[in-house]
Parts: structure tokens; sequence; C-alpha cells
């Protein structure tokens, strides 16, 4: 009975482990992706004002229609990165992040060291594991679609398996 039981959460560590893997990838290009696009929402208005206030382009009526598009652009971008809230999905996504990397190892941990423990002591440790994972699920914060698939590419393609490394 407790070796059945004991395969059976080596089993569920393993399902879990495999989950955190994929959300903390996952969160990880999203965050990724978010911290590149602060930074263009950053550069490209000081860029577009300085096209905008270059005395070389502004003295000639050729270029009247890229210094107006110019300085209309290096306006809005800001009031649009303002308006998506990008900034507020960092620490959620950073936070996120690092708690599903870190339930990763304790369910990779436990599957493999758990079935050499007490069977109260592993199954004490599993329901730990999983109420943070709970909680982490709680957030309900998921990241865009396109981060899922390029996360299960990377795993696919053997980026995670320090076995073949």
């Amino acid at each position: 009975m407790n070796e059945s039981l004991s395969n059976a959460l080596k089993t569920l560590c393993a399902e879990q482990r495999e989950r955190c893997l994929y959300s903390s990838t996952t969160l990880l290009i999203w965050l990724r992706a978010l911290r590149y696009l602060r930074i263009a929402f950053v550069v490209v208005p000081i860029v577009l004002g300085a096209i905008a206030g270059w005395d070389l382009l502004k003295g000639s009526s050729n270029y009247a229609g890229l210094t107006a598009l110019s300085a209309l652009l290096a306006g809005l971008v800001p009031a649009i990165y303002t308006a998506l809230k990008l900034d507020e999905h960092l620490p959620t996504a950073a936070r996120l992040a690092g708690e599903y990397k870190n339930l990763e190892i304790v369910f990779a941990d436990l599957e493999r060291a758990g079935p050499h423990k007490l069977i109260g002591d592993f199954e004490t440790d599993y329901r730990a594991a999983r109420e943070r994972l709970e909680a982490a699920n709680g957030e309900s914060y998921t990241a865009p679609e396109w981060c899922f698939r390029r996360a299960q590419k990377k795993i696919k393609h053997g980026h995670y398996d320090f076995a073949k490394t």
C-alpha cells in the first residue's frame, strides 16, 4: 500500500514539475518581451523627437511631412505605452516566473527523493508544494498564447533537458 501511494505521489510530482516547467518558461519568454517592449517604448520616442527637431530636416520643405509625423509619433508612443499598462505586468510576470521555476525544482526534488522518505513526510511535502502551486495558479495570470508556443518549442528542442547536457 505505501509503495503504491509513493509511486502515485512520484507520478503526481512528475506531472506538476512538467506543468511548472511550461508555466515558468512561458512567463520568462513573456517577461523578456515585456522588457524589450519597455526599452522600445522609451527609445523610439526619443529618436522620433530627435528626428522631428533636427534642423537639417526642419529647414527643408521636402521633409516637412517626415518631421511632422515624427513629432506626432514621438508624442503618441508614450501615450500608447501608458494606455497598454505594460509596466503593470512586469512585477507579476517576474514574480510568477520565479515561483513556477522554484516549484519546478521542488517537484523535481520530491519526484527523486520523495519515494525514499517515510510516506507521511513525502505526502506532507507534496501537499505543501501543491499549496504553493495553487496560490500561484490563483492569480490567474496568463501570458499571450505565442509565448506558450515558443516555450513548447524550446522545451521540445531540449533547452531545459539537463540529461542531454
